[in-house]
């Protein structure tokens, strides 16, 4: 599908990807409604971008305030087209065996739960409509053990899971469902885990991570019909193919 006039709902859109993502498919020619709990940061890139964006406070933790915000950008731009599971948090760094508890879990909460969330609240309505896009943004940790990232493993583990049972109950209706894994992009994330001094990913330099237009520009271009074949399937920005198809260098 082309996105021109489409609704795209990008959580985590306050800066990094998410940010890079609403400015990729406002060029693109969509409407873009921004989730983040940095209500001043979405309500500046909102004004920037225009009248086709509607920036909404949002904890995507709190399933009642992500069916407050689809409900918004229903009222705004009609039918949310594509959704985008961004948001997440890296926290907390450190030792499985001293890590706390409530921390640990708000981990879930935000790379889980709200990821869960967000589906659950346009999933019907997509279903109802037989279209829409799920895009969830994963990650390489989810596929093998990095020291000290013992929550975010698990969090990004169980979001390929979950792309894997959306595709799995939605794709016979009509959705496409895919999940990205951007690799080590240059966002606010990288300065956390350069900071903590723990496993291999703390010891790369700025230069080794790509830029956040990078994943944005996959996602727009997984909207289309070109990325068919991949759905169900968590796709690997650190994939040459894959970079060669988008003009990355």
């Amino acid at each position: 599908m082309s996105v021109v006039g489409k609704t795209i709902v990008i959580t985590g859109a306050s800066r990094g990807i998410g940010a890079a993502a609403a400015r990729a498919f406002t060029q693109a020619g969509a409407n873009v409604v921004l989730l983040a709990r940095s209500g001043n940061s979405i309500a500046e890139i909102a004004q920037e971008i225009g009248e086709t964006a509607l920036a909404i406070q949002c904890d995507v933790s709190q399933f009642s305030e992500v069916s407050a915000a689809i409900v918004s950008a229903q009222a705004k731009f009609g039918a949310v087209d594509v959704l985008i599971n961004n948001a997440g948090v890296v926290d907390p760094i450190g030792s499985l065996s001293e890590s706390n508890p409530e921390e640990w879990a708000r981990s879930i909460d935000i790379n889980v739960k709200g990821a869960y969330h967000c589906i659950r609240a346009v999933m019907p309505h997509m279903l109802a409509a037989k279209a829409g896009t799920i895009l969830n943004v994963g990650s390489g940790a989810a596929h093998g053990p990095m020291e000290g990232w013992s929550a975010y493993c698990t969090g990004k583990a169980a979001t390929f899971m979950l792309t894997r049972a959306t595709h799995l109950e939605g794709h016979e209706t009509g959705l496409r469902v895919m999940g990205l894994s951007p690799g080590t992009v240059a966002t606010d994330m990288q300065v956390k885990i350069k900071a903590s001094g723990i496993n291999p990913v703390s010891k790369l330099n700025v230069s080794d991570h790509v830029p956040a237009e990078w994943p944005a520009k996959a996602l727009v271009w997984m909207c289309s019909p070109a990325s068919d074949p991949h759905l169900g399937q968590e796709l690997s920005l650190r994939e040459a193919g894959l970079r060669a198809t988008l003009g990355l260098e």
